[in-house]
């Protein structure tokens, strides 16, 4: 990870960093590549063999790295210089919300503000939904689910992963990576 980043690895995992680097987002997805990475050496070294990996997210590019797709320095360099660039591009300008419906009821919800401003960025279950967009949009699908007894509730990051604002950083990506 050190070719790749401002800050240690092993001091934000053991807690010397400090409280404060765990609010980045060029620090937290990274560290949770590693430990994801890290989990799977522990059990390989166990003798515990995966015959299948999946992932979501950053846990696409650990899997990768398991399944021997990408090399442990690829997968490194992939999820450090992503986040940087989330962090650059999309911090500030979006969010997250997690909602607990159907994703065909979520969807039917998010249609009075349109794609371009809130979408389903993940389904993580039958009624276990993500949605990811502008601010404003996201607060008025709080209110709207409150309104109505739905479960939802913000997911703590100020920017809006699996999103249409993800396209704005495709250039900054591509050129990294």
């Amino acid at each position: 990870m050190a070719p790749f980043t401002d800050w240690s690895l092993l001091d934000v995992v053991r807690g010397t960093a400090g409280e404060a680097w765990l609010e980045r987002v060029d620090v937290v997805q990274p560290v949770l590549w590693a430990v994801m990475v890290s989990l799977a050496e522990v059990w390989q070294s166990a003798g515990v063999s995966p015959s299948v990996v999946v992932g979501h997210s950053q846990g696409e590019i650990a899997a990768a790295v398991v399944a021997g797709a990408l090399s442990l320095e690829d997968g490194a360099r992939v999820v450090a210089l992503r986040s940087r660039a989330i962090a650059g591009g999309l911090a500030g300008r979006g969010g997250m919300v997690s909602v607990a419906l159907p994703v065909e009821l979520v969807r039917e919800r998010l249609s009075v503000w349109g794609e371009e401003r809130i979408s389903v960025a993940a389904v993580n279950g039958p009624s276990s939904v993500v949605v990811s967009g502008e601010p404003a949009a996201l607060e008025e699908l709080l209110a709207s689910c409150e309104a109505d007894g739905v479960r939802a509730r913000r997911v703590p990051v100020d920017y809006a992963s699996h999103s249409a604002q993800v396209e704005s950083i495709r250039t900054e990506l591509l050129d990294v990576l």
